[in-house]
């Protein structure tokens, strides 16, 4: 029997599923509806990687702990990207598509670029990308970084 590829599924909470699935897909993400419903949607960003967007009363079914606040910070998601450009048309499409644009400071190392975009329930995604030959480990982090 073949080995299962190691795969993970971000689950968040969404007040309009409808909403947040028209983001997810500003953002790049296809909608798998083998796995979708009128409670859930699956958004596939790669062949191991979906984020499954929840109705509030879907999450409620799977714990009794409460549902973070708006405006909490609990967890930041990151993305990597292929390029600067990648990153900056990611943000600005989420930012068209009813999410906030940098959330917090755009962060630039020179080596490594990233930006913070806000989802319409207050989830934080941080695309970003980092120069090949550092990721690599064929060039050193600059001590600029450290």
């Amino acid at each position: 029997m073949a080995d299962t590829p190691r795969m993970i599924f971000v689950n968040l909470p969404v007040a309009d599923l409808a909403r947040s699935k028209a983001f997810y897909e500003a953002l790049g993400f296809t909608n798998e509806p083998r796995f979708s419903d009128d409670t859930a949607a699956a958004m596939v960003w790669s062949d191991t990687i979906f984020v499954m967007i929840l109705t509030r009363d879907k999450w409620k079914s799977f714990t009794d702990r409460p549902i973070a606040a708006p405006g909490s910070s609990e967890v930041s998601l990151a993305l990597a990207l292929g390029s600067r450009e990648a990153v900056d048309a990611m943000v600005e499409a989420g930012g068209a598509a009813g999410g906030t644009a940098d959330v917090n400071p755009v962060q630039d190392h020179g080596f490594m670029y990233g930006r913070d975009i806000l989802d319409p329930d207050g989830h934080v995604w941080g695309p970003f990308w980092m120069d090949p030959a550092v990721a690599n480990g064929d060039a050193p982090v600059p001590e600029t970084a450290a």
